[in-house]
């Protein structure tokens, strides 16, 4: 199958990316790593708007982990003042492009002025019916996993449910993505083969996709053909078809 004879009716619902490769990629070219972060920024706008177009309902990307915190803090610094400039530069485009962001993760390790810059992101867009945009900043599952475990056992505690009310459904519904559909794909790029603690209860049924190209390069060609793999896949969910038996 062709990049340019992508099969609309096998499309995924739902897409998630880790979004690696920036630092390298400046690197390789001998910038420095910030400007692979820019690009990389600039590429994620490109990717959403071709995700809209092909009526995806979601993509939710990881742009920084509970981990991240651990880099050189002129690094950090980096990562949470260019969305600040961003936002006040293209405010006005938001909702040109009828795209919904969203935000999960920790919010209560951010400086006031990037936590109001979120807000203010979410509230420009809420009302846009494309594709929901959702970027995981300051997530790691493991953090959404407990947090999520804690809420339930407030719960018991408070005699609100009983231990056997504990259900998958239940777990679900108490994370960050309680609201969106099942995760169909998984794509990382730069190479790394690994999940990095990124959206561990979602990934259960999902497809995974890894290339070697690094995100900034990652373009509308290289989605096809991550989108083309899909398709080709034949996704059991643990069974089999009569056909198969």
């Amino acid at each position: 199958m062709s990049d340019s004879k992508l099969d609309l009716k096998c499309l995924p619902k739902h897409i998630a990316i880790i979004l690696d490769g920036n630092g390298r990629w400046a690197k390789k070219r001998g910038l420095p790593r910030n400007l692979g972060h820019r690009k990389g920024a600039f590429n994620l706008k490109d990717i959403a708007v071709e995700c809209d177009k092909l009526h995806i309902s979601h993509l939710t990307v990881y742009c920084f982990s509970t981990e991240n915190w651990n880099r050189p803090k002129k690094e950090v610094d980096y990562l949470f003042n260019q969305p600040i400039k961003y936002f006040h530069r293209y405010r006005s485009k938001l909702s040109q492009i009828n795209i919904k962001v969203k935000f999960i993760g920790r919010r209560d390790r951010f400086s006031d002025e990037f936590l109001k810059c979120l807000e203010e992101v979410e509230e420009v867009t809420k009302n846009n019916t494309g594709l929901t945009l959702t970027i995981a900043c300051d997530y790691g599952s493991y953090e959404e996993l407990t947090t999520a475990t804690k809420k339930i056992a407030q719960m018991v505690k408070d005699n609100i449910i009983n231990i056997d009310d504990i259900t998958p459904e239940l777990i679900s519904n108490n994370l960050y993505t309680k609201d969106y559909p099942d995760l169909d794909l998984l794509i990382r790029t730069s190479g790394e083969i690994r999940i990095s603690n990124y959206l561990l209860w979602q990934l259960a049924y999902s497809e995974l996709y890894f290339t070697d190209v690094y995100w900034p390069d990652f373009d509308v060609k290289e989605l096809h053909k991550a989108l083309n793999s899909y398709a080709n896949r034949n996704r059991r969910f643990g069974g089999l078809k009569e056909e198969e038996k």
